[in-house]
């Protein structure tokens, strides 16, 4: 009796330390708050060539003139050949991996939108914004908001530099958070992303803020370390891709 009355202390005192906050220090907790994903583009340039992959291996390279999608994501893209100028189409099952620039134009008003937040100033970084490298698309079956019949579409890795264990994928319909603005001031506050496609071994799902710490263990709980220094009560979303980069850093040793 005695036995298992100590050892049931011993698995509650176990339990409180592991579920005890870590408190951040303010240096901590602004490293923590930038953004480390690339900026999610929607439209590529129709004047700067793009590159296409198929599955096959395959290459083509031209310009997009024609891109449609679903519910966002890319599902067909129509290249313009740059040298036999050949319209051709291809449906996103028939691509591997597509590399496309960035529009001006929403290079533009990502720029005006970053100017507008002033939280922006101390999180992004303004050279993101007028990316002028190629940008990485990849074809993944993915079921989109979780309720629909899993589909091939073109995705955007917004952190090919850290994307070897999780990857994170632009979501074209994701709302941000609100803040205030005073007589036509910039905002102050809100402008947090709310949700992203994001893949792990072989799942891939929709992961909307509200869900974030349901899936924390699903995400990072293979490793302790990680999970000791950043336990999910003492983390929010909005280090969201500050916890992936750290997570694949640690893991990766």
């Amino acid at each position: 009796m005695r036995l298992k009355t100590l050892l049931l202390a011993l698995c509650v005192a176990s339990t409180t330390a592991f579920a005890q906050k870590v408190k951040y220090s303010k240096e901590d907790i602004k490293k923590m708050e930038t953004y480390l994903f690339n900026e999610g583009f929607n439209a590529p340039s129709p004047k700067k060539t793009s590159t296409i992959i198929l599955k096959d291996g395959t290459t083509y390279k031209g310009f997009c003139n024609k891109i449609e999608t679903k519910k966002g994501q890319i599902y067909e893209v129509a290249i313009k050949d740059s040298v036999t100028k050949k319209n051709t189409t291809f449906n996103a099952d028939q691509i591997n991996e597509m590399y496309v620039y960035p529009s001006n134009a929403e290079k533009i008003a990502k720029v005006a939108k970053y100017m507008g937040n002033i939280r922006n100033f101390g999180t992004k970084k303004l050279t993101k914004n007028t990316n002028n490298d190629r940008i990485y698309f990849v074809n993944q079956t993915v079921s989109l908001k979780n309720k629909k019949d899993d589909k091939e579409f073109l995705m955007q890795v917004i952190n090919p530099g850290f994307d070897g264990i999780i990857s994170v994928y632009h979501d074209p319909r994701a709302k941000e958070t609100t803040g205030f603005s005073v007589m036509g001031s910039p905002q102050l506050g809100g402008g947090v992303i709310k949700s992203y496609y994001v893949k792990k071994g072989d799942k891939v799902m929709w992961l909307h803020k509200d869900d974030f710490e349901d899936n924390y263990d699903f995400l990072f709980g293979d490793n302790q370390d990680f999970m000791k220094k950043y336990p999910k009560n003492s983390v929010e979303w909005d280090y969201f891709s500050f916890l992936i980069s750290e997570y694949t850093a640690i893991t990766n040793g």
